[in-house]
């Protein structure tokens, strides 16, 4: 892990085109702002594991067996097709 220290104002560059700048600094809590194309996806860790959970949760709750993963499987090739 690259640990980094920043003022209020300052930021730091990941890649070519996201900044992540230090916007406030208020009692133990950071305030920041984030500059990246829109189809970079960026969640707050805590949201993120939610999800992440309640889909394996539901997906272990629906698929019992082998052929259930298939139709899982089969279902979620439609889906994306029709994206």
């Amino acid at each position: 892990m690259l640990v980094l220290s920043r003022k209020i104002g300052e930021s730091i560059i990941i890649g070519d085109n996201i900044e992540v700048k230090v916007l406030k600094i208020e009692s133990g809590t950071v305030k920041i702002g984030i500059i990246a194309p829109t189809n970079v996806k960026i969640y707050r860790q805590e949201i993120y594991q939610t999800v992440a959970e309640q889909n394996k949760k539901t997906i272990s709750e629906i698929v019992n067996s082998p052929d259930d993963l298939k139709h899982l499987k089969e279902v979620l090739k439609n889906v994306n097709k029709n994206r």
